[in-house]
């Protein structure tokens, strides 16, 4: 696991010190006279981030004070992987939670290195073996979603992401199957062809199932691993990182495989409809009507509004399962992003206690979510007058929104369902969230899952 290591009887690893600024008088304190004269020196004022070596009598290193801004912030050391010198380290007082700390340390060592050589091997966190057995799932996950978003479209179109379930499923002991091309015409897929027909890399969907009894919970992830926005095309900019507008589908898959691993008593269904959305002659055209797999018709205003069309079939088949819950992940909307930055993924749900459910697990696992509303007037924003409903419309107004109404459409009354709108991305560099993929809401999700199902 990059950036974590068991730690071992006499370990020599160096001592870490982390204390808030109205806790560095104590703290110098208890290092004796030597060690205060050396932080005034310094000018150490235990701000967050800041660090300070400091020395023993035999000129060798003692220990190192790091400053943070909370002690339950998960990024408090999230920036020690990449700035301390590689070797071994250890937390030596109890200021931050184990585990917290150990996520955020973990979080703040992932580098993508399948195309670039890391610029450095991180600095490695030593932890007790219980608090490791703890958070590996957990970063493992993280890793698997930054590693799919990063990969781009040249070796991950939807036969590698699909490819990824199928992994999956052997290594967990899961039952596999996937549709393929016009296999998905034979089998009523039709929206999910449609989207994906133009690329000379066939459309797919993949079905991961897991477990004979309990509840039946179903995942689903939108898995459109480029988007040129077809014959809307979308401009240069906005086509720049259209290699994570899988990002729905690598969270998708990234919470099954917590859910197994955890071995939550559930029944799990995981469903990843692949596509990419590509232009040629056979491209779906605005103003085409296409018949979804659960009877509604909806007429296609704009081709860059793809995801919702391949989900679409996705939740009708899931639906048809009576299952007891169907979770989605996409990257849906830019909308989300403009109300809610990057940072925020937007929450809808058709059960309250669900959404609240969720929230209160991301304030509990500092991996917020925000709920949005369902606000079913909009649903006229998506009025045809020759089909059940459009795919968009011409308003700009309330996207993200329209946008979850649409797949609202596809889930029958009574079926508890929530949507999660994510970015999935870092634009630039932070502490623990490096510039590329991004997983979040997971930590929420599983959480959450765990409260459910009584694990």
């Amino acid at each position: 696991m990059q950036g974590l290591t068991e730690l071992r009887r006499n370990s020599r690893a160096i001592e870490l010190i982390a204390l808030t600024q109205d806790q560095l008088e104590a703290n110098l304190k208890a290092l004796g006279a030597k060690a205060r004269r050396w932080a005034e020196a310094q000018g150490f004022k235990a701000e967050p981030t800041s660090l300070l070596n400091v020395p023993g009598d035999d000129g060798g290193l003692r220990c190192i004070l790091v400053g943070v801004s909370r002690p339950d912030d998960i990024y408090a050391l999230a920036s020690l992987p990449q700035r301390l010198p590689p070797g071994e380290y250890r937390l030596a007082n109890t200021l931050l939670d184990p585990l917290r700390s150990a996520l955020g340390w973990g979080l703040g060592a992932y580098q993508f290195s399948r195309y670039k050589k890391p610029r450095r091997a991180p600095a490695q966190l030593a932890v007790d073996a219980a608090v490791l057995a703890n958070v590996e799932p957990l970063l493992a996950a993280a890793t698997r979603v930054r590693d799919l978003i990063n990969t781009p479209t040249e070796d991950l179109g939807p036969a590698e992401l699909c490819a990824s379930v199928r992994e999956l499923a052997k290594a967990q002991g899961a039952k596999y199957r996937e549709w393929v091309g016009d296999a998905l015409l034979k089998h009523n897929f039709p929206t999910i062809h449609a989207v994906g027909r133009a690329s000379h890399r066939e459309p797919r969907l993949a079905e991961l199932n897991w477990g004979r009894k309990g509840p039946h919970l179903v995942i689903v992830g939108k898995g459109v691993c480029f988007d040129t926005g077809g014959l809307d095309i979308k401009p240069g900019d906005g086509m720049r990182w259209m290699k994570k507008d899988m990002g729905g589908a690598a969270h998708a898959i990234a919470l099954a495989a917590l859910v197994m691993q955890a071995k939550l008593p559930v029944r799990l269904t995981l469903l990843i409809p692949a596509v990419e959305n590509a232009i040629a002659g056979n491209a779906y055209r605005p103003g085409e009507v296409i018949t979804t797999r659960n009877g509604l018709t909806v007429e296609i205003d704009n081709t860059d509004a793809e995801g919702r069309l391949i989900l679409c079939d996705a939740l009708a088949y899931a639906a048809e399962q009576k299952p007891d819950l169907i979770l989605d992940f996409a990257t849906l909307t830019g909308a989300a992003r403009i109300a809610l930055g990057p940072d925020l993924p937007a929450l809808f749900s058709n059960r309250d206690d669900i959404a609240q459910q969720l929230l209160d697990a991301g304030i509990a696992q500092q991996d917020p979510l925000w709920r949005m509303p369902l606000w079913r007037p909009y649903l006229a924003m998506l009025d045809s007058y020759v089909a059940d409903l459009a795919n968009a419309g011409p308003s700009r107004h309330a996207g993200a929104v329209t946008a979850a109404l649409y797949l609202e459409r596809f889930i029958p009354e009574g079926t508890p369902w929530a949507h999660l709108d994510v970015y999935s991305w870092n634009d630039g560099e932070r502490p623990g969230k490096p510039k590329g993929g991004e997983a979040q809401g997971l930590r929420a999700y599983l959480e959450f899952l765990r409260k459910r199902y009584g694990a």
